[in-house]
C-alpha cells in the first residue's frame, strides 16, 4: 500500500510515445451525501421495465446511494444543482403511467427546466427512442430533474440522450459548431441504467447512455448502471457519457454521482468503462467509479491481429491540452485489457494536467500497462500527475 502526502510527487514515467497509441504499445511490451452539492440526493434505483410508460419499481434497495459519502470535496456554484422549482415543463400527470418515452423526448427536444410527476414511488421509464436535445432549444438549456425518484432506462437496446452542436439534424446555429456555449445540458437526481450505444459510430463511438458534444455539460446526484458500447476498436468509449468539445474547454463536472457502485453494475466498453473523452477537461468531485470494464484488446492503434482498445477501465481520455481533476473520489475495483485500470490519459502534445485530491484509487488492475508509482492509472503529460492526501494502491 501506498499513502501520498500533500507535495507532488514526482516520478519518473514510462517514455516514449504519443497518444495516438504507440507510448501504450510500447509500455505493455516493456511491462455518499458529500458536502457543497445541492439537490436531493438520489433514492435507491428501480429495475428497468419492458413498458413505453413509466412502472414502479420493485427493487429500490438494489443499488447504492448517488456519491461518495466520505467525499468532502467543495463543489463551485457552476457545478451545482439547479433550482428546478420552477419548471418549464413537467413529465407526467402524477402517475408512473402517465411518464412515458414520448414524454420524455418530446420536454428534452423542447427544453428548458423538466421535472418528472410521476407518483410518489420510485419508477422506471423505458426509453424507446434516445431523446435529443435540439440546438436552437429555448433559452440554450436543458435540465432533467428526476427528484432522486426517476430511472430513464435504454433498455439494453440504445442510448438514452444525445446532444451534438454539430449534428445538422438536430439545427445548426452557429459557424463554429464545435466551440458555442450553447446548448447547456444538466442532468441531475436521475437514474441512468441500461443504456447502449454499441453500432452507432458517428463521430467516433460510445456514449451508452449520454453522448454530448459542444456546448457545456454537467452531471450531479446521479447514477449510471448497466451502460454499455463497443466492445472493441480504438478510442470510442465511454459505456456511461462520451463527451467532445465543451465551450471554451471548460470541463465537464461530474459532482456525488456513481458509476456503477456494485458488482455486476458497472458499465463495459472498448474503452473507458464509465466516461470518456477526446480533448475535454473533466472534474469529478465526490462521486465513485466503481466496478467498470475496458474490455478491448489491442490499444491504440489496434497491434496486429487485434481489433483495438482495452484502456481506462472507469476513465479514458485523450487528446493535446485538457486536464482531470479526481478530488473526494473514491475509484475502486475498475479493470482495464491494456492500460489504466483506473485511468488512461495521453496528452498528446504533452500540455495535459491530472491531479487528484482527497482521493482513493485502489483495486484498478491493468493487465497491459500502467505508470510505475501510480497504481492504475497510465499517464503521460506535462508532469507527473499532482497527488495530495490520497491514497494509490494496487
Amino acid at each position: 500500500m501506498r499513502r501520498i502526502g500533500a507535495l507532488l510527487l514526482i516520478i519518473a514515467l514510462v517514455s516514449g510515445g504519443c497518444g495516438n497509441g504507440t507510448a501504450e504499445q510500447d509500455a505493455g511490451r516493456a511491462l455518499a451525501g458529500p458536502a457543497g452539492a445541492s439537490g436531493q440526493p438520489a433514492s435507491p434505483g428501480p429495475s428497468t421495465s419492458a413498458s413505453a410508460s413509466a412502472k414502479p419499481s420493485a427493487s429500490a434497495a438494489a443499488l447504492p446511494a448517488a456519491g461518495n459519502p466520505n467525499g468532502r470535496a467543495a463543489v463551485p456554484a457552476e457545478a451545482r444543482a439547479v433550482d428546478t422549482s420552477r419548471p418549464a415543463r413537467t413529465v407526467g400527470n402524477g402517475t408512473a403511467a402517465s411518464c412515458t418515452s414520448e414524454a420524455v423526448v418530446s420536454a428534452v427536444s423542447a427544453g428548458g427546466i423538466i421535472t418528472f410527476a410521476c407518483g410518489p414511488d420510485p419508477v422506471t421509464i423505458t426509453m424507446k427512442a434516445t431523446a435529443k436535445v435540439r440546438n436552437a432549444v429555448s433559452g440554450g438549456k436543458v435540465v432533467l430533474d428526476g427528484g432522486g425518484k426517476v430511472t430513464l432506462s435504454g433498455e439494453g437496446k440504445r442510448r438514452i440522450l444525445y446532444m451534438n452542436t454539430c449534428d445538422k439534424d438536430l439545427g445548426w446555429t452557429t459557424s463554429h459548431c464545435n466551440d458555442q456555449e450553447t446548448p447547456q445540458l444538466v442532468v441531475q437526481n436521475l437514474t441512468f441504467a441500461d443504456g447502449n450505444s454499441t453500432g452507432d459510430k458517428a463521430e467516433g463511438g460510445g456514449g451508452g447512455a449520454i453522448f454530448v458534444r459542444g456546448g457545456r455539460f454537467r452531471v450531479v446526484n446521479s447514477r449510471f448502471v448497466r451502460n454499455r458500447c463497443d466492445q472493441s476498436g480504438p478510442d470510442l468509449g465511454g459505456a456511461a457519457i462520451r463527451a467532445l468539445n465543451q465551450y471554451h474547454n471548460q470541463p465537464v463536472y461530474i459532482v456525488s454521482s456513481t458509476f456503477g457502485g456494485a458488482a455486476g453494475q458497472g458499465g463495459v466498453c472498448s474503452n473507458g468503462g464509465a466516461l470518456s473523452s477526446i480533448g475535454v477537461s473533466w472534474v469529478v468531485l465526490n462521486s465513485v467509479l466503481s466496478y467498470n470494464s475496458a474490455v478491448g484488446k489491442g490499444a491504440n492503434p489496434a497491434r496486429g491481429g487485434t481489433p483495438g482498445g482495452g484502456s481506462g477501465g472507469a476513465i479514458y481520455c485523450d487528446g493535446n491540452q485538457f486536464t482531470v481533476r479526481l478530488a473526494g473520489t473514491l475509484v475502486e475495483q475498475n479493470k482495464a485489457n491494456e492500460g489504466g485500470g483506473a485511468v488512461f490519459f495521453v496528452s498528446n502534445d504533452r500540455t495535459g494536467t491530472m491531479s487528484i485530491e482527497s482521493s482513493t484509487l485502489r483495486k484498478n488492475p491493468s493487465a497491459g500497462f500502467e505508470t510505475p508509482g501510480f497504481p492504475g492509472i497510465y499517464f503521460l503529460g506535462a508532469r507527473p500527475p499532482s497527488v495530495q492526501s490520497s491514497t494509490l494502491t494496487k
